[in-house]
């Protein structure tokens, strides 16, 4: 159904999106909703503006700013969408020209405005009061020849195109910027705009000068080559602990030495020595890696040395190991302190001899294989408990490397995130938004028990809980929020303009609201039960903790209440 905007109506009360601005002042940090915003003053930007057209001339300088403008639209439009799920078409549409009057940007008038979404149909005029991009033009610029007001255009086209699930273009047909009476705006389809081509050009990146680029893109070639020739790693940091590793590795590759990696579980040890092998001499040959841990340790000698028919009950047939399959390349074995007596034995006669006997056979057979082993326990507690030769660990210890765990490369984080988003948009066929600032916040902030391979399952989880288009929120990547130390004091607008500790006015105003409200204490405890349950994930033994009750008790209580039939505890 077609919904038609006329001028009588009001839409000036948009409290519900003034509340999301959160004021973390001990900290340096504004929030709105889940994104990290800023305060700037208009000088500043309208100097910034003035270099951009000084050095890139007014046409990429209006690409820039158009740009500037759209991401900052599909942002917008996402968090109406979720602020206004239960509101009408319009409702939600005009929370953009809200949101552009509340963050300072320009008083909007809406004119007209026929949108259908579920047609298509768009028409849209606007008049745009105290738009500070033309404030900008008249301090630093001084008049222009065509409309100013490029970064809120950009937000205009982004925000209803979003909207509408489909191309909207705006265009600035009269602007005080360039001497025109007031500021005034049209939007419709793409298509129905002549020149839609020509526009839709300024969102396309465009280099400030196309021979500079070209050396520019060339010398970067160049450098990536001669990085992967002296030590380019297939892992993913840029940390000062993870560049150290990198050094090390790199030192190892070339030769033969045998490479013993600790670290705790998750830290990417296989992506190391699988590094090692590409970067030596080996790289045309097998890597085979091992998870020793996995194999019962009856068949171990047999899967990593190879059997003979007949050997035992169940051999068969004959087969190689591992260790032959690896021959002139590498194996990998991770938990190596899981290997049995015997198969450290005949491990050590590998790296000693250069040869193996399959289980149940009395043949010598050469055999060149780099070793490269891996622990998340102390080898040397383990020989110290006689639970690993110590002749076997000294020949592995010739080279021992610590791999970091993620909480002490925090700083990669933000790389490591963006490699499992690629991944798995590309696995689930799907593209998010990323995750949203408050997201990202609370990663820095974990400690991360499960390193790197916790990191992607919780990627994963964010990506499969968020549509397209959409930005991964708190709540999608943990269904409990972990602990951590990064919390700060809160603080918002209140009704009246006032700088107020959000936890401070909940604290003590939480009962009088309540009681305000006429909500019976039936309802509290309800909302209490089914809200500890979704933290818990709807665990009763885990929800009962939260509320500081035994398990019988609060399951009684949510049998009462209908809750547990609803839930798969």
């Amino acid at each position: 159904m077609a919904i038609s905007y006329k001028p009588q109506l009001q839409y000036s009360d948009f409290q519900d999106l003034s509340e999301q601005i959160r004021f973390q002042s001990t900290d340096g940090k504004i929030w709105f909703g889940e994104q990290r915003m800023l305060l700037m003053q208009v000088s500043a930007m309208a100097n910034f503006r003035r270099e951009l057209v000084n050095s890139l001339g007014i046409e990429r300088a209006k690409g820039f700013f158009l740009r500037l403008g759209y991401q900052s639209g599909l942002k917008d439009a996402e968090l109406a969408r979720k602020l206004r799920p239960d509101c009408s078409e319009l409702d939600i549409f005009l929370a953009g020209p809200q949101l552009h009057s509340l963050k300072g940007m320009v008083k909007v008038r809406p004119i007209q405005i026929d949108l259908d979404q579920q047609s298509g149909h768009f028409y849209g005029e606007l008049e745009w009061i105290d738009s500070f991009e033309v404030e900008i033009c008249q301090t630093e610029l001084g008049m222009m020849d065509e409309p100013v007001c490029w970064s809120l255009l950009g937000y205009a086209c982004a925000y209803t195109s979003s909207f509408m699930g489909r191309e909207i273009i705006f265009r600035e047909v009269s602007c005080k910027g360039c001497g025109n009476e007031k500021c005034l705006i049209v939007g419709k389809p793409a298509e129905e705009w002549e020149d839609a081509a020509e526009f839709k050009q300024y969102f396309r990146a465009d280099p400030i000068i196309e021979e500079l680029y070209d050396l520019q893109s060339q010398l970067s070639s160049l450098r990536t080559s001669l990085e992967q020739q002296e030590g380019q790693y297939y892992g993913i940091g840029q940390s000062l602990a993870y560049k150290k590793v990198c050094k090390m590795i790199d030192k190892a590759a070339h030769g033969k030495v045998s490479v013993l990696l600790l670290g705790e579980t998750g830290v990417g040890k296989e992506v190391i020595a699988r590094s090692v092998h590409l970067r030596s001499e080996r790289a045309e040959q097998p890597f085979i890696a091992i998870n020793c841990a996995a194999i019962p340790p009856d068949l171990i000698e047999a899967e990593l040395f190879g059997v003979e028919k007949g050997a035992y009950t169940g051999a068969s047939q004959t087969r190689a190991g591992r260790f032959e399959r690896a021959h002139g390349g590498t194996i990998f074995l991770d938990e190596v302190v899981e290997l049995t007596p015997r198969a450290q034995a005949t491990l050590l006669r590998v790296l000693q001899e250069g040869e193996l006997e399959r289980v149940g056979d009395s043949r010598t057979r050469k055999i060149d294989v780099r070793v490269i082993a891996a622990t998340n326990e102390s080898l040397a507690d383990a020989v110290e408990a006689g639970k690993f030769r110590a002749d076997l660990f000294y020949r592995l210890n010739v080279f021992p490397v610590k791999i970091p765990p993620l909480r002490e490369r925090i700083e990669d984080l933000p790389l490591l995130a963006e490699h499992f988003l690629r991944k798995f948009h590309r696995e689930y066929n799907k593209r998010t938004l990323g995750l949203s600032d408050k997201a990202l916040e609370l990663c820095l902030h974990y400690r991360w028990p499960g390193n790197i391979r916790e990191l992607e399952n919780v990627i994963e989880r964010g990506v499969i809980l968020t549509d397209s288009n959409e930005t991964i929120s708190q709540d999608a990547l943990f269904a409990v929020f972990p602990e951590h130390s990064g919390d700060c004091p809160e603080e918002r607008l209140n009704a009246s303009g006032q700088l107020v500790h959000a936890h401070s006015q909940v604290s003590g105003d939480w009962v009088s609201h309540i009681i305000e409200q006429q909500i019976s204490l039936d309802q509290v405890e309800e909302q209490l039960m089914r809200r500890a349950m979704e933290l818990a994930n709807q665990n009763v033994s885990q929800a009962a903790r939260l509320l500081g009750l035994t398990r019988p008790a609060l399951a009684y209580r949510l049998k009462k209440t209908g809750i547990l039939e609803d839930s798969d505890a």
